[in-house]
């Protein structure tokens, strides 16, 4: 804003009145720009992504076997996208991961560019192995992005080593939480994704979420329970309270600082248990 200086002409009541809009316009100017800044581009979501953030971080758990619907045996896997670049599968192997998930989609508009090293390398070193979609149910429906899904890496094959596809359901990087959707929105949106993707693969999608956001943006709809598996994700010493509809969980991501890749979950069963999944 220009500075009043002695032999300067003072200005009238609008022009001062305009330079006050001015400045008003400069200070909500920065202030949008520092959200833009703030906001990942498109594309870039990962699994989990919002779930630090919102849920906070707790420590990472031991021994579960006496904790409410976790079975005693658990099989590690890990999750990944393209942030992780070219994955050092062997390394994951040796230390004991068995199964892995890989982003192939977002929205309409995305496919991972490091979907190929990283979907067949899980597989070549002795992984089963299996494909995740982050959704953005603001930008297009449901039933057009499990059949983006399924055309860009999301199908299945009744080979005993690929895992149903998973439906990544979580907190909007990009704006509004809920992307904008109300409650029945919401559960209609995924129920147009999860019968697309069954009609095209006869599998039912594994449901990825947290229980936080499935209260805040379903309503903490029971309508999925019976039907498709749940992979909850929450970063403490247990999986806590699953959503509605869910008595158990079948997988389990408790954190995104783990070794190698940093995303870590657990199966809830046995390696013949995990094999059984995938055969279908």
């Amino acid at each position: 804003m220009p500075v009043h200086r002695s032999g300067t002409a003072r200005r009238g009541p609008i022009a001062a009145a305009g330079i006050l809009l001015s400045s008003l316009a400069l200070v909500l100017g920065t202030t949008g720009t520092s959200d833009a800044a703030d906001t990942p581009a498109r594309g870039s979501a990962t699994l989990g992504m919002g779930v630090a953030k919102h849920d906070g971080v707790g420590g990472l758990p031991g021994d579960t076997r006496d904790v409410p619907a976790v079975q005693a045996v658990q099989t590690e896997g890990v999750d990944t996208s393209s942030h992780n670049g070219s994955v050092a599968w062997p390394t994951l192997w040796n230390s004991g991961v068995k199964w892995a998930y890989v982003k192939a989609t977002e929205g309409t508009y995305y496919t991972n560019p490091d979907f190929a090293q990283q979907y067949n390398g899980s597989y070549n070193v002795g992984m089963i192995r299996g494909s995740y979609h982050f959704a953005t149910p603001d930008t297009t429906g449901g039933a057009a992005q499990a059949d983006y899904f399924v055309d860009h890496g999301g199908g299945w094959s009744r080979d005993g080593r690929t895992l149903p596809g998973a439906l990544d359901i979580e907190w909007n990087p990009y704006g509004d939480a809920c992307y904008g959707k109300s409650d029945a929105e919401m559960v209609g949106w995924i129920h147009d994704f999860v019968n697309r993707y069954k009609a095209r693969t006869g599998r039912d999608a594994v449901i990825y979420t947290a229980a936080s956001w499935w209260s805040e943006c379903t309503g903490n709809s029971a309508a999925f329970g019976s039907t498709n598996p749940l992979w909850i994700a929450r970063y403490n010493t247990d999986p806590g309270t699953l959503p509605a509809g869910w008595g158990y969980y079948t997988m389990w991501q408790y954190t995104s600082s783990g070794p190698t890749v940093g995303d870590h979950s657990r199966f809830n069963g046995a390696y013949d248990r995990l094999q059984a999944l995938a055969k279908g």
